[in-house]
């Protein structure tokens, strides 16, 4: 690890997104570079941090992506909005940025390819660097994901094979396995095992590309073949994408198909929060990571009943919330909303007054909504 040098650098372009000025600029990302020993080069990442982050102690799942400046942006707008909506855990997303992709994403070293056959170093620097330098400076858990676009999800396909406990699940999009005379399909028949220690999900797609169809079949054909016991696949053609549409409905799907057993039923959202917190329980141990209810769904859990006019149910919801969150503008806000409905001003004009507190403290985009529903009130 003394060879990592880690440099935040706040991004300053396309992933800063202003709304009346850069005062009112907030990043959804932050640059970061590193020297790798093995690579013997500097390596920038771009990592992303749900805005829990901040105010919890929890660890997070890491989603790690392949050509990262090319993903990054719509990527984590869909861990954002899936986390958001109950249906996957907020995650730490990580881009690591391109030198060199044929060096990076491919096993074996091709005279027309003159830097290739770089990927089990590759897999080193992931294993032995990144990994460490993530543990070091974030609080991740042990679940990984991988997504890699064509040769990136050669090399994605290449880490199962070879390495597959270096990563819980894969989206690999568009594979080009046939890389050196189809030298993936072959690895697939000699190293795909029988069983795996654990739960892998593997989920693959390909666009209306049918130069990729017969080396894409036959894998299929193999993975379903050897069956291997814990390895979860889906394999999909998008026929209404190309190749470089696919990517961003393949990781929204992906995702959705890794965390199958995420979304909440009606008969448990019923059961209130002891219910919940039994759901997350068992999904704690299945995802190895502690598993709590996100702000944003206890906050819609609570304005679901304020809709009813149940107002004691979402008083309690929201309670709850604050008790879970508490450097959190919203959850006063929402809280004061409750109590301002019930007709009990005087909580609401406490929590309105909380929300403008600490919306002030961490300069909320919110601050004039917060601000308002305390003058209503107080007047």
């Amino acid at each position: 690890m003394n060879r990592l040098i880690l440099t935040a650098v706040l991004i300053v372009s396309n992933l800063l997104v202003a709304t009346a000025g850069n005062e009112n600029s907030y990043e959804i990302g932050k640059r970061v570079k590193m020297n790798s020993g093995i690579l013997n080069e500097e390596r920038e990442l771009i990592i992303y941090a749900p805005a829990s982050y901040a105010f919890s102690s929890q660890d997070y799942p890491v989603l790690y992506l392949l050509d990262g400046e090319a993903h990054f942006h719509h990527a984590t707008g869909i861990v954002q909005f899936l986390s958001s909506q109950g249906l996957m855990p907020e995650m730490i997303v990580v881009s690591v940025v391109n030198t060199d992709r044929n060096k990076d994403f491919t096993p074996t070293k091709l005279s027309q390819r003159p830097t290739s056959g770089g990927a089990d170093k590759f897999m080193d620097f992931f294993q032995k660097e990144l990994f460490p330098l993530m543990e070091t400076n974030y609080r991740t858990s042990d679940y990984r994901i991988l997504m890699g676009h064509s040769l990136g999800g050669a090399f994605a396909t290449y880490a199962l094979l070879e390495r597959p406990s270096m990563f819980n699940s894969y989206i690999s999009i568009s594979p080009y396995l046939m890389y050196d005379n189809n030298y993936l399909i072959r690895q697939t028949v000699e190293k795909l095992k029988p069983k795996y220690n654990r739960n892998i999900n593997f989920y693959m797609t390909v666009g209306n590309e049918p130069a990729y169809f017969e080396t894409l079949d036959f894998f299929v054909k193999t993975v379903n073949e050897k069956s291997p016991k814990n390895l979860n696949f889906m394999y999909t053609k998008r026929m209404e994408d190309n190749h470089g549409s696919s990517p961003h409905l393949t990781i929204y799907n992906g995702l959705l198909f890794i965390y199958g057993d995420w979304k909440l039923d009606e008969e448990t959202i019923k059961g209130g929060m002891k219910a919940i917190d039994k759901h997350n329980k068992a999904l704690s141990k299945t995802y190895g990571i502690e598993m709590t209810a996100p702000e944003n769904f206890i906050n819609l859990l609570g304005y679901r009943y304020l809709v009813e006019k149940n107002y004691d149910e979402a008083i309690d919801i929201f309670k709850e919330n604050v008790k879970r969150y508490p450097e959190s503008a919203n959850v006063y806000d929402s809280l004061g909303e409750a109590y301002e409905k019930s007709g009990n001003k005087e909580k609401a004009k406490e929590n309105y007054s909380m929300a403008v507190v600490l919306g002030k403290k961490t300069n909320s985009p919110n601050l004039n909504i917060y601000l308002q529903n305390l003058e209503r009130v107080a007047e």
